[in-house]
């Protein structure tokens, strides 16, 4: 598999550990999120403690833009009862902005281009938007699964239905944000290869090398908007579904 465009996606370890069924390897998966996370921090505590100047510098429009950004999604699509859920939601954001875009970093990793990574994220959104609705609402939330009005022989084909489309909606919010980086990153590796290729064969292929680069350029460029695309996508339905949740929709 070394020169397959699927190698970019393999978890290597660092350091193997484990304890009967229990592995505690320490992976390139593992040291690129804390990478991320760490950054993401240290950036925060760099502009909350160091930074004295009444002028915004370029790191603080961009956490302002994110704050902002956030902020501006909760309040459009939960309205003011989706404040409380702020902090969540905008590292939700912030790790899968920053998990996408560090991707492309060359001799990086993707995190989000494995489906377990953004089952984990869906997870912990699906999970929370259920414990929302059950303190919200008790009992009664068991009417997301049987709208009202509906005959009692129409029930036993509507509630099964409803139950798995419920069920459904963190395994989709996964393969949504997994299928689309990993489809992406194969692209321009597979582009990649193919320019370099072409100027190991040497001769008119040498030159004619230069158009799978300019297409690389524009695809790189693309796959630049798809991630800051997908991490909003993903944020904004996490945010419908706690207003889902909170309205009992």
């Amino acid at each position: 598999m070394f020169f397959s465009p699927l190698e970019q996606f393999q978890i290597l370890p660092f350091f193997s550990f484990g304890i009967a069924l229990f592995d505690f390897s320490i992976t390139n998966a593992m040291i690129t999120t804390f990478l991320g996370l760490g950054f993401f921090l240290f950036v925060h505590y760099c502009l909350s403690v160091y930074s004295f100047s009444c002028f915004p510098n370029r790191w603080q429009l961009l956490i302002e833009g994110l704050y902002l950004t956030t902020a501006g999604l909760i309040w459009d699509s939960i309205g003011p009862a989706g404040q409380k859920y702020f902090p969540f939601i905008f590292m939700i954001f912030s790790f899968i902005l920053i998990s996408n875009v560090s991707g492309l970093v060359p001799y990086s990793f993707t995190i989000t281009s494995h489906l377990i990574q953004t089952m984990v994220l869906a997870l912990s959104v699906f999970i929370g938007v259920v414990i929302i609705c059950a303190s919200t609402h008790g009992f009664h939330m068991l009417s997301l699964f049987l709208p009202g009005g509906t005959s009692l022989a129409l029930a036993f084909l509507l509630v099964p239905i409803e139950i798995v489309s419920y069920i459904f909606k963190p395994l989709s919010l996964a393969v949504r944000l997994f299928a689309n980086m990993m489809a992406g990153h194969t692209l321009l590796k597979v582009i990649a290869g193919f320019a370099w290729a072409m100027m190991g064969s040497g001769g008119l292929l040498l030159l004619a090398h230069i158009v799978p680069l300019v297409v690389l350029v524009i695809l790189f460029g693309l796959e630049l908007a798809v991630a800051l695309i997908q991490a909003y996508v993903f944020t904004i339905l996490s945010c419908i579904y706690i207003n889902d949740a909170i309205v009992l929709h």
